[in-house]
């Protein structure tokens, strides 16, 4: 497996790294990855890679079905061979982004509290879908109620269960159509608030900011009829 550096410190911008190979694909597998994988509607981090003095590009970051993350290279770049140390670098701002409104994105399952059909986070805008037979009326309080929790500057920490102990309490799941990281034999769970006064705890693999202030304003974008019962309510920066 790879170590999960983005794990340890969501932070981090810059690492070494040993290449673990090189797939048919082109595809780089490293002994430990700033690099997040695609997953849980969170796009794969891009950047580049350092080794021998030239630069690697790094378009975006997948996983394998061997609990492998691997870093996709852009067409044509040169790659490195197995054994080789090469230096990670991230394209911080994109990472930092989708850090900010995956974090908007539990505070907003929070204001709208229904069950999640579905989500997706991008740089600069993300969205939810819930199961919502009523349309939204008021957009401008749900938007001033998602923003009252931001400037709060809750604390976002993290913290871990066993398989068994999710299995037991299954309202934790918030989301319907994405199964929690499960099969490790333990789950990490995402905190936004303190043990004693929990705004939010809910499982989830992404990367997040350490507290909400971090996020900035956001906006309420559309809400879009997506079947009968299910509705997109999309943010974005303000």
């Amino acid at each position: 497996m790879t170590r999960l550096l983005f794990r340890d410190d969501a932070y981090t911008k810059t690492d070494t790294a040993q290449v673990m190979a090189v797939n048919d694909l082109g595809g780089i597998i490293l002994d430990q990855s700033l690099f997040y994988p695609t997953g849980g509607g969170q796009p794969g981090d891009c950047g580049h890679l350092i080794c021998d003095g030239r630069q690697i590009p790094i378009v975006t970051t997948v996983k394998s079905g061997d609990d492998k993350v691997v870093l996709v290279p852009a067409e044509g770049a040169v790659l490195p061979n197995p054994g080789q140390t090469v230096e990670q670098y991230l394209d911080w701002d994109q990472r930092y982004n989708h850090m900010r409104i995956h974090t908007a994105l539990h505070l907003l399952s929070v204001v709208i509290p229904l069950p999640v059909t579905g989500g997706q986070i991008a740089a600069d805008k993300g969205r939810l879908d819930f199961m919502m037979p009523e349309v939204i009326e008021d957009k401008a309080a749900v938007e001033a109620a998602l923003n009252d929790l931001i400037a709060q500057d809750l604390e976002v920490s993290e913290s871990w269960i066993t398989d068994a102990e999710l299995a037991a309490n299954p309202n934790l799941v918030k989301t319907m159509s994405v199964k929690p990281p499960m099969g490790a034999g333990h789950v990490r769970l995402i905190r936004i608030g303190t043990e004693d006064t929990q705004i939010d705890l809910q499982p989830c693999g992404g990367t997040h900011v350490k507290r909400t202030s971090e996020i900035g304003k956001m906006r309420l974008g559309k809400i879009q009829n997506k079947g009968k019962q299910n509705r997109r309510v999309n943010i974005h920066f303000a």
